[in-house]
């Protein structure tokens, strides 16, 4: 195990008095060219996916794949179990009788494409993440209440703590503290 500090070191993070300050550095970041940065406030904030330059979420796509495999496979096990396997003549009614069919096949769309919003959230979250070397920050406890943060990783291909130190105090960061896992 080495004792080498850098190579513990997480990123650095730095706080900010407001939102814009918050916004004003997270497009400041991304201009500079880091890709692995984040930002963190006690409530979100309009406009930062745009200031953060991050791309639409996949998560809709995720939710309407298995909505159509619920609505789907909701028509072919009834058709398979009312046309194929087991037909009963009701009243004289169709086997293939859809109107019948509409409250099962909703409530499966809807069942699957909710196990799929849930699923697919933690899958692009990169969830469970149990522990998050920023926690062990006593100032970023504030984050909760009232401050705003952001915080550069040391894994970035732009990563230079003297040059990201450098950027956060000419963004008007109140505090900056290397982050160390």
């Amino acid at each position: 195990m080495s004792t080498n500090k850098q190579e513990n070191l997480y990123g650095i993070v730095a706080e900010f008095k407001n939102p814009k300050e918050l916004i004003d550095v997270a497009k400041t970041m991304s201009k500079s060219g880091f890709s692995k940065f984040d930002t963190f406030s006690p409530f979100p904030i309009h406009g930062m996916d745009k200031a953060m330059n991050l791309k639409k979420s996949k998560l809709g796509w995720i939710v309407f794949g298995h909505a159509l495999i619920g609505f789907f496979g909701a028509i072919a096990m009834m058709y398979y179990m009312s046309v194929i396997d087991y037909p009963i003549n009701i009243s004289g009614k169709p086997f293939f009788n859809a109107p019948a069919w509409v409250p099962i096949t909703f409530e499966l769309t809807v069942l699957l494409s909710s196990f799929g919003a849930v699923f697919g959230m933690f899958f692009l979250n990169g969830l469970p993440k149990l522990n998050n070397p920023l926690f062990n920050v006593p100032r970023f406890k504030k984050v909760t209440d009232d401050a705003f943060f952001a915080c550069i990783e040391a894994d970035d291909n732009m990563f230079e703590a003297d040059k990201v130190k450098k950027l956060f105090e000419e963004a008007g960061a109140t505090h900056i503290e290397e982050v160390y896992e």
